[in-house]
């Protein structure tokens, strides 16, 4: 029969080799993929990128639908009927 404390330093044995040895390896690798990036860099001239071209804000196609989409949104919100709900004026921001 195997002592108990045999079973213990053998597990805890394997378990600190095996993640130094996972730890070394990540190491190893991390370096060759740096110097692998480092080989493919080439200097790169930067293009003057022209400005972008500012889209102006397009009004809503029928005004009255937003209103009323704005309205039900309000009024679920509230917890009231649609009816009692008056908009009198909308503004941008």
């Amino acid at each position: 029969m195997i002592p108990n404390w045999f079973v213990i330093l053998m597990g805890l044995g394997t378990i600190f080799i095996g993640s130094i040895c996972i730890v070394i390896l990540c190491k190893i690798l991390g370096a060759l993929c740096t110097i692998a990036d480092t080989k493919n860099i080439q200097p790169q001239v930067a293009a003057p990128t022209p400005a972008p071209v500012p889209v102006p804000m397009q009004s809503p196609v029928n005004r009255q639908e937003v209103i009323a989409a704005i309205g039900v949104a309000i009024a679920e919100e509230l917890g009231v009927d649609v009816n009692a709900i008056r908009i009198t004026s909308i503004k941008k921001i």
